[in-house]
């Protein structure tokens, strides 16, 4: 058997295991907390829901941050209730996601990338921010050198791009759906005489896509069905070399997250755009003035949620539209009355601010915690999702590592897909 088949043979029974503890859990992090009054599991789960009432308020945030830290505090109390339910699950894969994903390679456009100048990088990075510059330096470091053209898909600006085709002095196709990104693109691209190109085109429409067998296709962070699109054209061309790193896998077109492996597709979990959304709750690089604000606003939500129930003698929770920070300064009452306005709601005219506020204040202690025990499945559901690109690509004949490209200070979404078609596969189209 060869290393490939091996290779083939691993990810795909990770990803069966990963699918049967996610079936086994999904009455812990498949829930919407708002929606909520009590913690929705507290009855299979009595001793996880005392533990979770244990924990300080203050203590959430940094315990919400890393899976270590969640696994040390929640993982006894569950296994316990597990134990007395007589059920058994096979945990030991909360503790294993990082040594699955290996270390990537350091290429030789990263050598290329020290040979620029300071004024060539400076002009490089002009207008990205210092994190997102380190997001395409770090993700370019993952790409091997050699002549081929390089599509970049949903470009924007074309700033990965740029960087390949300056430090590889490659072709570089830029593709992207908006006007006037391509048209900067292609300006800085024109005064710089980079061999970049822009194409203006919808990533859903096939004739558009403009892939091919020889070439290298790469997608930083190009959201939900986008970067699945790019997957299944890619691997519908033949293309050699595919190096994606996924995000925002709640942004699909369909209701439900429609599976790419054999084995997702056979599947018993069905994911909404919400349940796709918890992969994506990290606050590992939020400082603490949005910490407040993030809080105070769920808090005035709720509060607001609690008092359309009495009104609208509802049990359902009403989702009202994003607001400005500036308006987490003027007040509760003050924003009661802009979101009754937005969703059509008499408020009484003695309203009692305080109690709805408290009312918030208690729902959102709930939510924290309903939302932390959640999140001790983020990490697997993530890599469910990576694996189900992994072995969707292995399926069309490709050779795939599942690696990092950079440290989650710089990015959450750090996860690497790097798919090549070997040589003799690449040789002969598919039919």
């Amino acid at each position: 058997m060869s290393a490939n088949t091996l290779q083939a043979t691993s990810h795909r029974h990770r990803l069966k295991q990963l699918d049967t503890l996610l079936v086994q859990s999904r009455a812990l992090w498949q829930v919407k907390a708002f929606d909520c009054t009590q913690l929705p599991w507290e009855k299979q789960f009595p001793g996880l829901a005392e533990k979770v009432w244990s924990i300080s308020d203050v203590d959430i945030d940094e315990l919400d941050k890393g899976q270590a830290k969640l696994n040390t505090e929640l993982l006894p109390a569950l296994l316990r209730d597990l134990k007395r339910n007589g059920s058994a699950w096979q945990l030991d894969l909360l503790l294993q996601v990082d040594p699955v994903l290996t270390g990537g390679n350091t290429s030789q456009l990263q050598h290329s990338v020290q040979q620029l100048s300071d004024r060539e990088v400076s002009h490089l990075s002009a207008g990205i921010k210092g994190r997102k510059w380190s997001q395409i330096t770090a993700f370019a470091a993952q790409i091997k050198q050699d002549s081929s053209e390089v599509l970049e898909w949903c470009a924007g600006k074309g700033h990965l791009g740029r960087l390949i085709a300056k430090a590889h002095s490659r072709p570089v196709v830029s593709l992207e759906w908006q006007q006037s990104l391509c048209d900067e693109g292609a300006k800085f691209a024109g005064k710089w005489d980079l061999p970049q190109e822009f194409i203006c085109a919808d990533a859903f429409t096939p004739q558009q896509s403009k892939l091919k067998r020889d070439q290298q296709a790469v997608a930083l962070h190009a959201c939900g069905d986008l970067h699945v699109r790019l997957l299944r054209l890619a691997s519908q061309a033949n293309t050699r070399s595919i190096i994606i790193s996924p995000c925002c896998y709640h942004l699909i077109q369909a209701e439900q997250y429609q599976g790419m492996s054999e084995v997702v597709l056979d599947s018993e979990l069905m994911l909404s755009p919400h349940d796709l959304q918890v992969p994506l709750q990290h606050s590992t690089i939020a400082n603490a003035k949005q910490v407040e604000y993030r809080h105070r606003e769920i808090v005035w939500r709720l509060g607001f949620d609690s008092l359309q129930r009495d009104v609208n003698r509802s049990r359902r929770y009403l989702p009202i539209p994003s607001i400005k920070q500036s308006q987490l300064n003027q007040g509760f009452e003050a924003f009661c009355h802009w979101a009754a306005g937005k969703k059509s709601v008499e408020l009484p005219v003695a309203l009692d601010v305080d109690f709805y506020l408290e009312l918030g204040v208690q729902r959102q202690r709930l939510t924290r915690r309903i939302d932390l025990v959640a999140h001790l499945f983020r990490d697997i559901l993530e890599h469910w999702l990576l694996l189900d690109r992994v072995c969707f690509l292995e399926e069309q004949g490709y050779s795939v590592k599942l690696t990092r490209f950079c440290s989650e200070a710089i990015t959450p979404r750090n996860s690497l897909i790097l798919a090549e078609k070997p040589a003799n596969e690449c040789l002969t189209d598919k039919g």
